[in-house]
């Protein structure tokens, strides 16, 4: 919202080179105490940061969600499966453009668990390349498909320079919870943690705005996921 300055009364009307410099003057210093007044009041208002993270995208389903999740100023970690980010790279380029961290969450969602070190290589290796052939950067973060994992997993996604991520809270929507459960399970994120949803239910759409509005209210913002530490943190 542009500050406007006090109309004065002005018995006697100065030059107008001189008025048109003041008003230029004038203006540009509102604007810029708009500008950092918000900015400090938006940065006084997180008293932490919780990981919000989707997965099994890019889908279908997926612009719908990144216009709810910018429609209420939110941003989040997408752990996209390689066969998708390979099959619509389009979407891994809408994830990154609107602000969103792209995350590894294997090529076929297989049971990682049950597979050999090479094909565990295979899945997250053949993930790393599709997202960055989309557009998606080279990820740091892995969430390992059903949360399953073991030794060779996690030194797997070690060798490419992958920090496992599992999650604090989960919101079952993969499991048909209601849009009011969804909300439920976001009101128990603490500062640093992180909550695991997906890409695809309607119901967590839905549960966006009302996610944003409890964060808010309790001085939580939605950050990064830390690389080093697995915690969310402030975005960089």
């Amino acid at each position: 919202m542009r500050i406007r300055p006090p109309h004065p009364s002005r018995p006697l009307r100065p030059p107008r080179s001189l008025t048109a410099g003041l008003a230029a003057v004038t203006l540009a210093g509102a604007c810029t105490l708009a500008v950092d007044t918000t900015a400090s009041a938006r940065a006084a208002a997180c008293g932490g940061y919780v990981g919000l993270t989707f997965d099994d995208g890019p889908a279908g389903s997926t612009p719908a969600l990144l216009t709810a999740l910018r429609q209420n100023g939110l941003r989040a970690t997408m752990f996209n499966q390689g066969q998708y980010a390979a099959a619509d790279p389009a979407q891994v380029r809408a994830q990154v453009a609107a602000g969103m961290w792209v995350g590894n969450h294997s090529y076929t969602h297989p049971h990682l668990t049950q597979l050999g070190q090479a094909q565990i290589d295979s899945e997250i290796s053949r993930t790393q390349q599709a997202i960055a052939a989309g557009g998606g950067g080279t990820p740091r973060l892995f969430r390992p498909p059903y949360g399953e994992t073991n030794a060779t997993v996690r030194s797997v996604a070690a060798k490419y320079g992958l920090t496992q991520i599992i999650w604090d809270v989960d919101s079952q929507d993969w499991n048909g919870a209601s849009t009011d459960a969804i909300v439920q399970a976001a009101a128990r994120l603490t500062d640093g943690q992180v909550i695991l949803m997906h890409d695809w239910p309607a119901n967590t759409r839905a549960a966006i705005p009302r996610i944003a509005q409890g964060l808010a209210a309790r001085g939580l913002c939605a950050g990064m996921i830390s690389p080093q530490t697995g915690r969310a943190v402030a975005p960089a």
